[in-house]
């Protein structure tokens, strides 16, 4: 039948493989629509959300028909003799609105279809200010290339327009009225400039369109064209099953927990078995909930609940028997660090028994490599290549999503033209927030706005989980029956305020010096007692872990993990393991993000295997073991922050009961070597609300005597204080960054960032034979053009570079990556660059005890 319509192609012959027509690919894309977009799903207006994103499809790309756009892509002789006669997606957007009016949609709607559709290759704009400037701005020729395009379509492919028109509507004249009322008489483009301006001046106050459920309408409308138009594009089976979810068996989960309790409770020791019994009727009481939640109102569940109790777990069984319950396909769990990300999902991978690429379990951040390989029996979607694969992977089509925050949260707020593919895989999940408080305070406002639009236009379920529980969401309903009690019984900690934190709070400049501090340290460890010592940034962890080192006798086991891993021992970590165990002393070691990903994880892995066979260990870390991390002390330091970063340290401490009640110190740290502020100050105090006054006052307020403080009082009724400060007094969180969503201004959203924007440099450190083979392979890839293995081997190195920030031009940051050589490729190859093991280089900025060294003066060091 395509045969009676003019040739127009949508992508030109490559590579071996035929172009594909026109009508082929706009028909394709609006079948992928109805894939993606789960049934019965409506829009703000009650319509089909999927009947109005696939009339998008049929026209987005309609503006390819022209002579120009073939010129352009060699399908026809000739060139374009203006650049903007060959963009197609501006008549395409016109296109949209027309099409949706004429099949009586909302002016909403409408003009959702346009955006969506005009930058479907693009970002979302600050909607308002597009349209103005497209559509209603004093420039004559605004309008000039859509109308010189709907000539040329109308003089060339004539029966390809009316048949696309025609199918979008159901009616056989709709082309020729578009065309008549785009050249004609203008009055499709006066009417869309009509909806931000009054007598052709722009509206003072916002248009009516911009309803509460306009911009997450369009994100939506936007993020499922294009995953239908980029997956159609690359060539994915066109089936049903490469966009399904394979949906973990809540059944497996249950299981897995039961035996690790069955397991617990035949050899522990009495203190353990009481922690695991209440584990259990925690979990129990949280999941005997949720029938009740899935029927109240609410669409935000809480679970507040002391660390070492379980929670991730506990979680994760909560969102799938919601999922369960509510008929839906995904649970995305979100984490604050990427450091967290790969210890939960080595556990998830073994509860399911997948490898991550099945569909069942996706593992998402900036150092992963997400794909999919189907393995569901379709033939078609089973064997599907690296660009599919990873398409499908980074856009959550999976049953369980393990993530980040940032992936999370910056694919709702103005995400690029990729992350929004993630948004349609949102509708009807569970999402998991795990440590909300760890979100930036600037977002504190923002992110209960885009939690309702999960929960009230996505149709998500969100629980937000944690022992600190800020207070983000209204009308949320508790899992947990009774916090308190769970509290009580899980009180394996007191909390002891440093003499140094008593000067803060008078306001004298006396902090506690490394040389002190090391000695109190020394003193601690002398009795054979394990330690853990969190500094706020790199330097100041850097310089007590050298004073410390200098006052106690230990073996150095970052020294000896990474003498196991150069000696190719098959397994570093167990050599490492043995290697400190033969010194027949105790272990230092010291944990930074100027360590490679890899070799942190190994080191952490190595300290909950020595704390299991009893070798004591003495941590000097920045917050990167803060949140997540299952490793626990005796004692734990920890220098003046946030009190929910104060409590979530405290998680390290006596984690499993192994004695009555573990020591937590807070002290107040002096600044490293020509620093200005002390870390504390400088992290917490300067670019935003102060918070450690904060924190010191609480904490004064429930001291039971000079110096002691009641883990449950820390940890309940000092948090609820800190949280009612920063609402009541601080008014933390940005009011114009909700507002952006409201007037859908998604280039301002876009900006945001809920990590801290510094340019920095990738450094790929090798230190084992198999880095640097890695690293010739890459380049050899590179050298003969074979992209697809470029980007394979470029995956692969990710665990094994540090990124470096660089502040200034000039600084020694700045000066240590220039002096290190490039990776050979193109520009994004070569911003990364090249440690190896062997050179002059690597003796000058590597030590095997701190990670990548450079001289920093400056405290913006702080993550992790």
């Amino acid at each position: 039948m395509t045969d009676t319509y003019e040739r127009r192609l949508s992508h030109p012959a490559e590579n071996g493989t035929p172009g594909v027509l026109l009508i082929d690919h706009l028909r394709d894309v609006r079948d992928r629509v109805d894939m993606i977009v789960p049934e019965k799903t409506t829009t703000p207006d009650g319509d089909s959300l999927s009947g109005v994103i696939q009339r998008l499809a049929l026209v987005h790309d309609f503006g390819k028909a022209t002579t120009f756009f073939q010129q352009y892509i060699g399908e026809q002789p000739g060139e374009p003799t203006h650049d903007k006669l060959r963009y197609h997606a501006p008549l395409g957007s016109v296109a949209a609105y027309y099409v949706l009016r004429e099949t009586g949609h909302s002016t909403a709607t409408c003009l959702t279809g346009f955006v969506a559709v005009a930058k479907h290759h693009g970002k979302l704009p600050n909607v308002v200010d597009y349209m103005f400037k497209r559509m209603a701005s004093p420039d004559p020729e605004k309008w000039r290339a859509e109308k010189h395009q709907v000539r040329d379509i109308h003089a060339n492919a004539p029966k390809l327009a009316a048949a696309l028109f025609e199918e979008a509507t159901g009616d056989e004249n709709a082309w020729t009225d578009f065309a008549k009322s785009c050249v004609n008489d203008e009055s499709l483009f006066t009417e869309i400039a009509g909806h931000i301006t009054n007598d052709g001046e722009r509206r003072i106050t916002e248009p009516t369109f911009l309803t509460d459920e306009f911009y997450g309408f369009m994100l939506e409308c936007w993020g499922t064209l294009v995953l239908a138009d980029k997956t159609s594009a690359a060539g994915a089976p066109r089936t049903s099953s490469v966009y399904d979810a394979t949906s973990p068996e809540t059944a497996d989960l249950t299981q897995y927990i039961d035996n690790l309790e069955d397991t617990d409770s035949d050899s522990c020791e009495s203190r353990t078995e009481r922690l695991n019994k209440f584990r259990s009727a925690a979990r129990q009481d949280v999941l005997s909930s949720v029938s009740e939640f899935v029927e109240s109102e609410s669409s935000v569940a809480t679970i507040t609940l002391p660390t070492g109790m379980g929670k991730t777990l506990t979680g994760l069984n909560a969102a799938l028997k919601i999922r369960d319950q509510t008929g839906g396909d995904r649970v995305v769990y979100a984490l604050p660090f990427t450091s967290i990300i790969d210890q939960v999902g080595a556990e998830v991978q073994d509860i399911f028994d997948t490898d991550g690429t099945d569909g069942v379990l996706a593992l998402h951040h900036h150092l992963s490599e997400t794909r999919f390989d189907y393995r569901n029996g379709d033939d078609d979607a089973s064997d599907l290549n690296d660009d599919i694969a990873g398409m499908l992977g980074e856009s959550w089509r999976a049953g369980l999503t393990i993530t980040t925050f940032v992936q999370l949260f910056e694919s709702l707020a103005g995400p690029r033209n990729t992350q929004s593919m993630k948004v349609p895989a949102l509708r009807g999940s569970v999402v998991v927030l795990d440590e909300p408080q760890s979100l930036p305070l600037n977002w504190w406002k923002l992110v209960p706005r885009l939690v309702g639009i999960l929960t009230e236009q996505y149709d998500a379920t969100v629980i937000s989980m944690t022992a600190t529980q800020p207070e983000l969401f209204q009308d949320s309903m508790s899992l947990v029956s009774d916090t308190e009690r769970y509290f009580s019984v899980a009180e394996r900690v007191q909390y002891h305020l440093h003499e140094s934190v008593d000067r803060f709070l008078r306001g004298e400049d006396q902090p506690f010096e490394y040389d002190e501090a090391a000695a109190e340290l020394a003193t601690v460890a002398g009795s054979d007692e394990s330690i853990l010592a969190i500094c706020n940034t790199i330097d100041s962890a850097r310089t007590l872990t050298e004073e410390v080192s200098d006052r106690i006798q230990a073996v150095n086991l970052t020294e000896k993990y990474f003498a196991a891993l150069t000696s190719g021992a098959s397994n570093p970590v167990e050599k490492a393991i043995q290697l400190v165990r033969q010194s027949g002393t105790r272990a230092i070691v010291h944990l930074s993000t100027r360590l490679r990903p890899a070799d942190r994880l190994a080191l952490i892995r190595c300290i909950k295997q020595l704390r299991t066979r009893g070798v004591p260990v003495v941590a000097v870390t920045t917050q990167l073991v803060e949140a997540g991390v299952d490793i626990s002390f005796e004692n734990v330091y920890r220098d003046l922050a946030p009190v929910d970063s104060i409590v979530q340290a405290a998680g390290r401490c006596n984690r499993s009961f192994e004695r009555e009640h573990g020591d937590v110190t807070v002290w107040w740290l002096a600044q490293p070597a020509e620093q200005k502020h002390t870390p504390a100050v400088a992290v917490y105090d300067i670019r935003g609300p102060a918070l450690t006054p904060v924190t010191a006052s609480v904490l004064d307020s429930v001291r039971d005597n000079e110096t002691q403080l009641a883990g449950r009082s820390v940890a309940r009724t000092a948090v609820k204080q800190y949280y009612d400060k920063l609402h009541r007094e601080k008014n933390v969180g940005k009011d114009e960054y909700q507002e952006y969503v409201d007037v859908a201004d998604a280039d301002e959203l876009g900006r945001l960032s809920l990590i801290t924007q510094t340019k920095s440099v990738d450094v790929l450190i090798c230190v084992t034979e198999a880095d640097r083979a890695l690293v010739e392979s890459l380049q050899t890839a590179y050298g003969n053009y074979e992209f697809e293995e470029v980007k394979r081997l470029l995956a692969e190195t990710k665990p094994l570079r540090v990124s470096i920030p660089i502040y200034r031009d000039g600084s020694p940051e700045a000066e240590a990556v220039t002096n290190l050589r490039p990776l050979a490729g193109d520009d994004e190859q070569r911003s990364i660059r090249v440690l190896e093991a062997g050179s002059a280089a690597f003796e000058r900025y590597f030590d095997q005890t701190t990670g990548f060294v450079v001289t920093d003066t400056t405290v913006e060091d702080r993550f992790l």
